[in-house]
């Protein structure tokens, strides 16, 4: 594998960072096995890379708890056991309630719009059974609810669950798996609608333990 850095928003994205992130979905996706162990000299064949970045991402993944250093040992992959999972599960919950009691009462108008907009898909898409296109829309709903809350930190934390969590939950691809899960962000638009924080906190709740159970978790 050949990696590149390409340009991110301010067009600095390293050749580090791009490894990084290879890395990282390796690990949440399991082509890299827990307990395995990762050299330098490794890495730098398998991706194509010198050992400045290679270093540089472990100190990054290290920091994500994806991997840990063991002096005169190596670098071991971590990744996510289940309690690891289910930790993540209700540590995501918090954040998600805390993201619509912010939106609710920080959202703009055109902000509001934009999540209008995106339910309309998501109703559309619902009609036309496509999983795929519900599974992108589904996300950027709730992305839209994280910008919406203007906190940069609860931002960076709910995109970083959204990432784990995506590899490791299976979608159900099921009729009435769509119309559960339209519901459950229909309460939520209708709350967020109404600037309704104890109708926002009560349907995220709701979505948020949904999610957990149909993840098997």
């Amino acid at each position: 594998m050949i990696l590149q850095g390409n340009p991110d928003k301010d067009g600095t994205l390293s050749l580090s960072e791009s490894l990084f992130r290879q890395l990282r979905t390796d690990i949440l996706q399991e082509k890299l096995k827990i307990g395995e162990k990762l050299t330098e000299q490794r890495i730098c064949s398998d991706y194509s890379v010198s050992r400045t970045p290679v270093r540089e991402a472990f100190q990054k993944l290290e920091i994500d708890g994806l991997i840990e250093t063991i002096p005169n040992r190596g670098a071991f992959v971590v990744g996510f056991t289940e309690k690891d999972m289910a930790d993540m599960y209700e540590l995501r919950k918090a954040y998600e309630i805390q993201a619509i009691k912010w939106a609710v009462e920080r959202m703009t108008h055109d902000e509001f719009d934009e999540i209008e907009e995106t339910f309309e898909f998501m109703e559309f898409y619902t009609n036309k059974r496509d999983f795929a296109k519900m599974q992108n829309i589904n996300s950027k709903f709730h992305s839209l609810i994280y910008a919406a809350s203007h906190n940069k930190m609860l931002i960076h934390f709910l995109s970083s669950y959204q990432l784990y969590i995506k590899y490791r939950h299976k979608p159900v691809n099921s009729e009435e798996y769509l119309l559960d899960l339209l519901e459950d962000h229909r309460l939520i638009y209708e709350a967020l609608r109404e600037r309704d924080l104890p109708s926002g906190v009560a349907a995220m709740s709701l979505h948020m333990n949904n999610v957990k159970s149909r993840a098997g978790i």
